[in-house]
């Protein structure tokens, strides 16, 4: 509260993978402002985040090999209240195809990038839209989903279907605004990771058209993992 001078925050990441590809996410919290913040690395300062730049729940991405977060105070011309808060998040495994539903969300998938996604990401379901709700303020949109199959997922995004509603699971993911999603008929496979708990949708093809590349893959023997697929 009442930001003044600058800190360091040092950053260490949380694994053990040999991969040096790591990515740091910043999301600022909802009112924040009054500093900047910056990648700082052996006393090199590169700004990620502009005071006030970035609108409500947008947490932009950037590469990382080392260095810690340096977060400055801005000048201000008044004494009115300001607080400075953030989230972060390092990771090792959003490099490359992993940040596509961060980087290019509302970008179809190429068939390998399909295959991929089903591997590496946090939830992978089947299954068909319910709903579409647009949140203009957030500039994003809720999907909110009825999965016929559960792959694979982290955190509980989608639980059991209460009684009464035909059985299965429910649960909801989030992407950008600009995508311009619509409920649309027919069984989809939907993959995506959770992003500062909230999941997010990478890929996600139709169910027979991701049946069609899976076969044509296995066949050629060029699958990365398997999967079931009854």
């Amino acid at each position: 509260m009442y930001p003044t001078g600058a800190l360091i925050v040092n950053l260490r990441p949380n694994t053990f993978s040999p991969s040096r590809h790591l990515t740091l996410c910043i999301k600022p919290l909802r009112g924040s402002s009054g500093a900047n913040i910056y990648l700082e690395k052996t006393g090199e300062l590169k700004l990620l985040v502009r005071d006030g730049d970035l609108g409500p729940g947008q947490a932009p991405c950037f590469g990382f090999e080392q260095g810690g977060l340096f977060v400055e105070a801005t000048p201000q011309q008044d004494i009115s209240r300001r607080t400075t808060g953030f989230q972060y998040e390092l990771t090792s495994r959003r490099a490359g195809l992993d940040l596509h539903a961060l980087s290019a969300p509302c970008r179809p998938c190429s068939h390998t990038e399909v295959l991929l996604a089903v591997c590496t990401s946090d939830f992978v379901v089947r299954g068909s839209i319910q709903k579409v709700i647009h949140e203009p303020e957030r500039q994003e949109s809720a999907i909110h989903l009825n999965v016929s199959r559960l792959y694979r997922q982290k955190s509980r995004v989608f639980r059991p279907a209460p009684e009464g509603e035909g059985g299965g699971w429910r649960g909801r993911v989030s992407t950008l605004l600009e995508c311009g999603v619509r409920p649309g008929h027919g069984e989809f496979l939907f993959t995506g990771h959770m992003h500062f708990g909230e999941a997010w949708l990478g890929c996600a093809p139709r169910f027979k058209d991701f049946q069609r590349m899976y076969r044509d893959a296995e066949e050629r023997g060029m699958n990365p993992c398997e999967m079931g697929m009854e």
